[in-house]
């Protein structure tokens, strides 16, 4: 993997660049949908590459494992081949999911152990098994196995649990470094700082992290919880500390809002299941503000879901049609919705990164940034 900056934001840490994988070109500053087990909800491959353009998707590592599974994605030729895609992929390493999970896991210096949520079996989930398990699923930026810790979480608890990452992120380095990918492509492995919301623990972990010298990192446990303020301080002193020149990755935010003001910061890349699963529930992301799609006031709404848009569903279908779609939970409405979601969030991070190369970032990110959190 190359990455390479073309511009900076003059008023800003915003930046701009080009991240190149066997399977393509990205442009940074990127918002990556979730394909959590193949498939970015509601949506077709055709439909996320002609209509959405994204250019890297996720698969996420923990669902992958349990279901189709590994034997049957490796007699496949790897994710890519198995869902028809032949764009970037990145997989997280299924920490996150083992958070969520924390009823049904236990934490240990080896591991963790884990219950499915499928079929209550159990599973043991090492550092060396998560490499494993992702150069088997076969994306080209796969993630370290790291604790996701929740917010609130008490400060001895945070402090032991970045240790604990940190001695997985070297177990992981050995583990990447001593396997070969297994599909004829190039894969590259990004370590996560952690640290909950406490800066000196963020320091010592982005200090860690940077010092391994991977290809590119990335910021976990943010967007937890906890307030917008204390994820872009964390985010903030993070990314002055990760090397400049490698790309940076901020997992799972977020909101346009939180987009725009993380670019700020400089993080290059995003992923979150907000654009996918508020589509289903109704709610949609526009240039003007969100709109409630399920509200009255949009049943004799007969204008374009966003005319301005260059998005064919946007343009052919109303504001009417959809909430009669979603009020009679008909399929096509949160396929239209996710479309246009996700249209939004990629047109959001291509115009960001045109204002960066323009010189205009600050002044446009301040005023939307105002505007994206209306309630039309």
């Amino acid at each position: 993997m190359k990455f390479n900056l073309e511009a900076a934001d003059q008023h800003s840490k915003a930046r701009a660049g080009t991240i190149t994988t066997d399977h393509g070109e990205i442009q940074t500053p990127i918002f990556m949908p979730v394909g959590t087990a193949g498939t970015v909800k509601s949506i077709n491959q055709q439909q996320l590459k002609n209509d959405v353009d994204a250019k890297i998707i996720l698969g996420n590592t923990y669902h992958l494992y349990l279901r189709p599974g590994l034997d049957i994605l490796e007699r496949a030729g790897g994710l890519h081949q198995f869902i028809g895609w032949d764009r970037p992929i990145l997989t997280d390493s299924g920490g996150y999911q083992v958070y969520s999970l924390s009823k049904v896991r236990k934490i240990k210096e080896e591991g963790v152990t884990f219950r499915s949520h499928i079929d209550g079996s159990k599973h043991l989930f090492t550092p060396e098994y998560a490499m494993d398990i992702q150069r088997t699923i076969g994306a080209d930026i796969i993630m370290a196995f790291d604790e996701c810790t929740p917010y609130p979480c008490d400060y001895k608890y945070a402090a032991n649990s970045i240790n604990m990452t940190h001695r997985w992120l070297k177990r992981c380095c050995t583990r990447f470094d001593t396997t070969e990918p297994k599909y004829g492509f190039s894969q590259t492995l990004f370590p996560i700082v952690q640290g909950s919301v406490y800066k000196d623990l963020r320091i010592k972990s982005a200090e860690f992290i940077a010092a391994m010298d991977r290809e590119g990192n990335a910021i976990g446990g943010l967007s937890v919880g906890e307030p917008a303020e204390e994820m872009y301080a964390m985010t903030e002193v993070v990314c002055d500390i990760l090397p400049y020149e490698k790309p940076r990755y901020l997992m799972g935010v977020g909101t346009p809002i939180n987009i725009l003001e993380n670019i700020a910061l400089g993080v290059d890349m995003f992923d979150c299941v907000m654009p996918t699963r508020n589509a289903r529930n109704g709610m949609l992301f526009t240039k003007n503000g969100i709109i409630n799609i399920s509200n009255k006031k949009w049943a004799d709404d007969f204008s374009p879901i966003e005319a301005d848009s260059d998005l064919l569903a946007d343009k052919v279908y109303t504001k009417a049609y959809l909430r009669h779609l979603m009020h009679s939970k008909e399929m096509l409405g949160a396929q239209i919705a996710t479309l246009h979601n996700l249209h939004f969030y990629l047109w959001l991070v291509k115009t960001a990164r045109e204002k960066i190369i323009n010189g205009e970032f600050y002044a446009w990110k301040n005023k939307m940034v105002t505007i994206l959190g209306n309630k039309l």
